[in-house]
């Protein structure tokens, strides 16, 4: 019995260093997670939230995923949830956060989108205690003519080539209409397009698209009071509710000799 005893210990002592040596990262997670400091939500830091597909349409199964830094020295499990106001969108659980950066992926969703916005946030879950995690940045999702982004609207660089009047010169309260030459080095979109004479809107066109390259564009007849020394003109492209200004070759300014935007 001593003799097979010894055996059997002997045995146990060649084969625990293989052991260790196998799974020693595991071993020492596991008794980290029983033994060891837990990590606190100020530990952590969401420096990436990325949706794929990008762009997707309303009703595309799509999947969330995080870049989240663990500022802590030690890892610890948790649980992570993405929401949208006070509703969670998709969740994980029970994931490690080592030292240093984790990507973690979330379960493919359907959730429906219902506003023109929708800012994300995250929650993590450390025994039973959720609390808020801070995002380096807003996360937003916006509505685009090519469905709904996380990475905001692509836009130009666009141009204005040359901005015309007619007729030209012309006298105030005289029915008159404008022509904006666009020049487009980035991708096809759609945009309103507005004329603005300081803060005052002059004229807009609506839903416009404006391919890659130059474009014209003819605003409707309208009336103008011309009432200061002189009046400047500026094109202002509205993408998905935000509004850019459009870079000029020149000034187009109209003075009042005969009212004129010739140069």
């Amino acid at each position: 019995m001593m003799k097979r005893l010894s055996l059997i210990l002997l045995g146990g002592l060649f084969l625990l260093p293989t052991i260790v040596q196998s799974q020693p990262e595991r071993i020492f997670e596991k008794f980290q997670d029983r033994f060891g400091p837990r990590l606190h939500p100020h530990d952590l830091r969401i420096h990436q939230l990325e949706v794929a597909p990008d762009p997707f349409r309303e009703g595309d199964p799509i999947t969330f995923q995080v870049l989240v830094s663990n500022l802590a020295n030690y890892s610890g499990r948790v649980s992570l949830f993405i929401k949208d106001r006070d509703e969670v969108i998709t969740s994980v659980y029970d994931v490690l956060l080592r030292p240093g950066q984790n990507r973690i992926i979330f379960p493919q969703t359907h959730y429906r989108f219902r506003r023109f916005e929708h800012c994300f946030t995250v929650e993590v879950d450390i025994e039973k205690t959720r609390a808020p995690v801070d995002l380096v940045k807003d996360f937003c999702a916006q509505r685009t003519y090519y469905g709904w982004t996380l990475k905001g609207p692509r836009v130009g660089p666009l141009f204005v080539e040359d901005l015309d009047m007619f007729p030209d010169p012309a006298t105030p309260g005289q029915e008159i209409r404008f022509r904006v030459r666009l020049r487009n080095d980035g991708r096809p979109l759609r945009a309103h397009i507005r004329i603005q004479d300081k803060d005052q809107l002059v004229a807009q066109l609506e839903d416009v698209f404006l391919p890659r390259g130059y474009s014209e564009h003819y605003f409707h007849y309208m009336r103008y009071p011309f009432q200061r020394f002189d009046h400047c003109f500026m094109v202002i492209l509205d993408i998905d509710r935000t509004p850019y200004r459009v870079d000029a070759a020149r000034e187009f300014c109209a003075k009042p000799l005969g009212w004129t935007l010739k140069p």
